[in-house]
């Protein structure tokens, strides 16, 4: 419980700096209630805690991994059999890291299979959240796995590693979401930032399991977004959405879609 409550503490704004929040009310809170706020949103949001907690990575959008080669570039993998392997410290959580992999399997002709040899692979590794590169980097790849990301949270990390960013970054997001950057904590504003990028004339999808939940970065607990129309599921990690898997089988070829150009996509 103690390295929660330290976890939690590193969330919370020092006595000293409360009244430049969004939230001047906030200081009179007791300090139970930013605990337990504290330990909510790391149970909530796994996805933002590496950005948060670690300085080992340089981040962008909570989870995904900067590469410090400036010449490297985010592209689909050169096979659709991609190997993987899973380090000892995280052999408890083998089944679910299985299922993630099984999830994205289903419906596409991309394929996991343990490491024998190959150089190129994936290796899911313990830390304090969610991570990945996006898109293949070459050699040993990583993917960070934290106490609290489910099987959903893998998925979502496997589609960053197979060459996928947020849903919530994309042009025509206004469209369907607004963005309230006064309850995003100070900082965190640019992982809100729109990018350019494919999308396969997709349309936008609020429920796709890349898409942001309502709450991340919030500094007050209140939404970071919000969506225009009433649609449940924004931010769900149970499942892929029709347009996740469309999205996985067009830029992979496993249709009669053919593309073989490294492509951003959200």
């Amino acid at each position: 419980m103690l390295p929660l409550l330290l976890a939690a503490l590193l969330l919370v704004p020092s006595p000293e700096h409360v009244d430049c929040g969004p939230v001047r009310e906030a200081r009179k809170a007791p300090q139970e209630s930013w605990i337990s706020r504290a330990l909510h949103y790391m149970e909530s949001n796994p996805e933002t805690l590496e950005e948060l907690m670690s300085k080992d990575h340089a981040m962008l959008e909570g989870d995904i991994i900067l590469s410090n080669d400036r010449n490297a570039v985010q592209s689909m993998w050169p096979t659709l059999e991609i190997p993987y392997v899973i380090s000892p410290e995280l052999a408890s959580r083998t089944d679910d890291i299985l299922a993630a992999m099984a999830m994205v399997s289903e419906h596409t002709c991309v394929s996991f299979h343990q490491r024998t040899s190959e150089t190129n692979y994936l290796l899911f590794k313990k830390s304090k959240g969610c991570a990945s590169y996006v898109g293949f980097i070459g050699g040993e790849q990583d993917v960070f796995i934290g106490p609290t990301c489910v099987t959903g949270n893998i998925v979502h990390e496997l589609l960053h590693a197979l060459g996928f960013f947020h849903e919530h970054t994309r042009v025509d997001r206004e469209q369907h979401i607004k963005i309230l950057s006064q309850n995003i904590m100070e900082g965190m504003e640019r992982n809100f930032e729109k990018q350019q990028g494919q999308t396969f004339a997709l349309p936008y999808d609020i429920q796709s399991i890349l898409h942001y939940g309502g709450s991340f970065f919030s500094a007050n607990g209140l939404p970071t977004i919000v969506p225009y129309d009433e649609v449940e599921g924004m931010g769900q990690r149970a499942k892929m959405t029709q347009i996740d898997i469309e999205k996985v089988r067009y830029l992979y070829s496993c249709g009669t879609y053919t593309n073989n150009q490294s492509i951003r996509l959200h």
